[in-house]
Formats: C-alpha cells, structure tokens, sequence
C-alpha cells in the first residue's frame, strides 16, 4: 500500500472527504533531517483553503483522527506551516531487513514497467577509428541506463547505429590507401585532415603483407574501405566487450536505402506539402512546426542531409514496437535533434516516447595537465587506453558517477589511487569488509539470526536500515530520470553509513542475540552494495 492510501485508510473519512481529496497533488517526502521524521506529507497545506481552515488547525485535526499501529508508527508531529511528519518505529524499521534478506539478488529491481519495450540507442560511432575517452562517457552511461530499465521491468534492447557510407568513409579508404603506396616507397603526400593515427598504417601493413604491391591501383572505396570497416569495427566491439557491453543490435544506415524508406520518407513530406525545391536543393518546412527556420534534407547534390536518415531510423523503431526510444548524443547534437523530433510529430509520431539524453565532453587529466584530444590528428586518449591504465571498474563507475548533463574531468591520478580518496576502492572495499566480517564470525562460530530483530535499535543502526530500504526507491527514481549518478551517490552514502555502524557497533564481542542480529544488518548491507554494483557493471570483490 503506498503512503498516500495508507494515510487515508488510517483517517476518519470525515476528515479527508473525497471532495477536499479531489484534483490535489497529495505528496509524501522523505526529509533531511532525521528530526522531522521517516517521511511527511503537505496535504494540510493543500487542503487548508478548500477547508476554510489554518493549515496547522487543518494537520490537527488529520492526525487526531488518524488511527494507527504503534508498531509501525512510534508518532505524528505536525511542524511548521502545516506538514504532518512521520516517524517509524525503531522494531518496525528493524524487522524490515528481512525484505532485503528474503530479495537478496532481486532486491532493488520492480515489475513497475513490465510488459514495456525500450529502445537504447548509445556508441553509434563510425567505424573510422577507435574509441576514444569522449565515446567511453557515452558507452558506460548507454549500458547503465539500459540496466537501470530492465531492474524496474523494461524489455531493453541495446542498439548501436552506424554509416559505413559517406564523406568520413571514403577519407577512411583513402587514407589507408595513401599509407600503403607510402609503405611500397611512393612519394606521395598525405593531406592534413585525413586520419592520422597509427592504426592506420597498421591497417596499410596488413594489406602489404596479404597482397604485396598488387593493390597499387585498388580505388579507396574497394578493398582499403573495407579493410579498415572490418578492422575497426572489430577493435570497437572489442573495447566494448572489454566494459562488459554487448548490443543486440547493429543497424546500418544503408539499410535505409537499401530498403526504400528514405524514398519512402521523401514521398510522405511531398504528398503532405511538408517539402518543397529550392536552388537544387529539397527542403523541410521546419519553420512551419515551430522550429526557427526550414532546413535542407537533401543537398542539390542530391546527398541526403543527416536528417532525414535520422527520421526514417526513428520510424523504424515507432514501427519495432517500443514503448520508450532512448538517443544517447554528445551534446554537440544539441541543436540538430529538434529537427528530428518536429519531423517525426508531423508525421503523427508520439515523440514523448522519445528521450534525447545529451552527455557533455570529457577532459582527461594526468599528473595536473589536460590530455589533448583530436581523433584525426591521433593526439588523444583511446578507450583500450584509460581501461588498460586504470581497469574496467573504475572506467565504468567514473564515467557514471557526474550528471552527463555537466562537463567531466577523468582524473587518472585519482582513478588509480588504492585509498579511500578514490570512490571506487571506498565502495569496493566497504563490500569486501563486510565480506571479511562474515568469514570472521563464521570463524567464530557466530550466525546471522533474524529472531531478534528488534535489538537494533542505535542510531547507526536505524540510519543503516533506513539507508538500506532506500534501495528499490534510487533505483526507481534514477531509471525514470535516466541519472546514472543517483545510484553512485547513494552507494557513496551507504559505505559512509556502513563505516559508521561498524565503528559504533561491535558485532564479534556483543551479546549473542544482538550479536546475530547485527550480523544480519551486516549481510544486508552486503546484499545492497552488491546489488547496487552489479547494477553500475561493477565487480564486487570479497578481499582487497
């Protein structure tokens, strides 16, 4: 029973009348403060002027006439200007662990969305190089919010989209190209923008130990494109796989003409006078559907803009049935995606299922200095490279634990530190403590017990409880506003609480009953940290 109708089953019906309860947005809170209780609610505030009453005389009269279980509620104040404050009692609040206990590993996840489908799209980069730390933010916050959606009931399929068409190819192919004649001794040039890393030539290698000087006369879009989209691509599903990120699927933009349906798109606009020719060109009435001014989607050389690929995609997915569309951009996108979405609504598309999640770029610093970064140029920090320097774990909990909505700087120097400066040795090492402290009373001949439950009732021991049954409600929350960085927040606040406990509250030494039952407050919080880490695709380790 949620808050809300628990509150009302336990009101004298005379008090909280079905026309005083009618259109008002009842809301329950968890303070911040410990004094003003487990949770609160406004509902005397916003029923005060319906009732013709002070809201403090009006929260009165609500808790007069609430009738409850003092084994459940130890008491009701009302503070301030009128908000009634709840508090938990300290036996009720204890025997609660046995829900996390009896979950253990589902402890956290909710069937809230079951039944839904949820398109994920993230990475999405061009096989024209590897990736780098800027992809990496992308990548780890892609896969973490697809987690977050299958724990609360999402079906979720994890999509990545690519072009192996285009301008960035065909500089690819030629690039390899010119590499390899340079490797067979031609005196030839190579342009400043093309790419200029050195898996490039180690691509333009390959190709001279498999064929020699055969390929002399090989056009850039043959064989050396095509080389170095399999090269590449395989590198990037394999720095992907290294992060434990696996999509379900691969979507090629060609298949969009392939099949028709960028033809299919352009006829729709046509039919509908959503287009019209300007100079050569094809353009979308964008002005028309409130965006600031009409925009090309097909060039007068008769090359597609990246839009309408964009809209035919999004139809694909309408068309595969999701209930919720997830697009993972560099914020770079910021002020091209409106046009995607306008497109789509005036072709009768829910756009609402869709969400554009924009993440902000990413500096790396090393011993104090910013690592410059430009792919082309291949004067940056590849993803292969941070995980290789600093692990798996740490690259995924860093990249998740900032607003992506806010800049990111990667600090190698924390992120490799093996003390509690560094958030994620904290968080591990709380869990692989609590491990040690169950083989320590096992040792001891010591079990967990859930007879005496009610022992625990310190107020370290009550605010780790509390902390704990927050879980489902972080996880819920997180997944709704797509904030990665909740789950981090709230693992960082439950190692300080755990800390806390254990340095107040002996469990090897104590009474035998309360002995036991601390040891079972120590598993649950064992079970929330693994929990909680396994979500963000982190291990858990049981020594350090």
């Amino acid at each position: 029973m949620s808050l809300r109708n628990y509150l009302f089953s336990i009101t004298e019906p005379a008090v909280l009348s079905t026309s005083l309860l009618e259109d008002e947005n009842i809301q329950f809170d968890i303070p911040q403060q410990n004094s003003f209780g487990d949770f609160s609610t406004n509902i005397a505030l916003l029923l005060a002027k319906k009732a013709k009453t002070n809201p403090r005389q009006l929260a009165q009269k609500i808790v007069d006439a609430i009738k409850y279980d003092e084994q459940i509620i130890s008491k009701i104040e009302i503070a301030g200007p009128g908000f009634i404050n709840f508090f938990y009692s300290s036996g009720f609040i204890a025997n609660s662990i046995l829900s996390i206990l009896e979950a253990k590993s589902n402890f956290g996840k909710s069937d809230k969305y079951s039944g839904k489908k949820a398109n994920v799209e993230f990475v999405s980069a061009n096989p024209t190089g590897p990736l780098t730390v800027g992809h990496g933010r992308n990548s780890v916050f892609g896969d973490t919010v697809s987690s977050l959606l299958e724990w609360v009931g999402y079906s979720v399929d994890r999509e990545y989209y690519f072009n192996n068409a285009g301008r960035q190819m065909r500089v690819l192919g030629d690039s390899v190209r010119i590499r390899y004649l340079q490797l067979l001794g031609s005196d030839i040039e190579f342009p400043a923008d093309y790419y200029q890393g050195e898996y490039i030539t180690d691509i333009a290698k390959s190709l001279v130990e498999e064929h020699g000087d055969k390929l002399k006369e090989e056009n850039a879009e043959g064989l050396f494109k095509d080389k170095a989209e399999n090269v590449i691509f395989s590198d990037i599903k394999e720095t992907l796989g290294r992060l434990g990120i696996r999509h379900k699927h691969f979507y090629n933009e060609n298949t969009l003409y392939e099949e028709g349906k960028i033809k299919s798109v352009l006829n729709i606009f046509s039919e509908k006078g959503m287009s019209y020719e300007k100079e050569g060109a094809t353009w979308l009435k964008l002005a028309e559907l409130g965006n600031d001014q009409d925009k090309v989607i097909v060039k007068s050389t008769g090359e597609p803009t990246y839009r309408l690929p964009d809209i035919a995609y999004h139809i694909t997915k309408f068309e595969r049935g999701y209930d919720l569309i997830i697009d993972i951009f560099g914020s770079d996108h910021k002020d091209t995606y409106p046009d995607v979405l306008a497109a789509l609504k005036s072709l009768g598309y829910n756009t609402e299922a869709i969400k554009v999640l924009l993440h902000q770029f990413v500096t790396v610093i090393k011993d104090g200095e910013v690592v410059k970064m430009s792919t082309r140029k291949a004067n940056y920090v590849t993803l292969d490279e941070l995980v290789d320097e600093v692990g798996v774990d740490v690259t995924r909990y860093f990249f998740n634990m900032r607003s992506v909505s806010s800049h990111m700087n990667f600090d190698l120097d924390l992120a490799k530190k093996q003390s509690d400066d560094n958030p994620v040795f904290y968080l591990q090492y709380a869990h692989a403590r609590i491990c040690s402290i169950i083989r320590n009373a096992k040792e001891a001949g010591l079990e967990s017990s859930t007879d005496s439950l009610i022992t625990l009732s310190t107020s370290e021991e009550q605010s780790l409880i509390k902390k704990l049954l927050l879980f489902p409600d972080i996880v819920l929350f997180a997944a709704n506003s797509f904030e990665t960085h909740k789950i981090t927040g709230y693992l960082q606040e439950l190692a300080e609480c755990f800390h806390r406990f254990y340095t107040v509250c002996r469990i090897i030494g104590s009474e035998q009953k309360l002995a036991e039952s601390r040891l079972s407050l120590a598993l649950a919080t064992q079970i929330v940290l693994q929990n909680g880490l396994t979500l963000l695709g982190l291990s858990a380790p049981e020594r350090m």
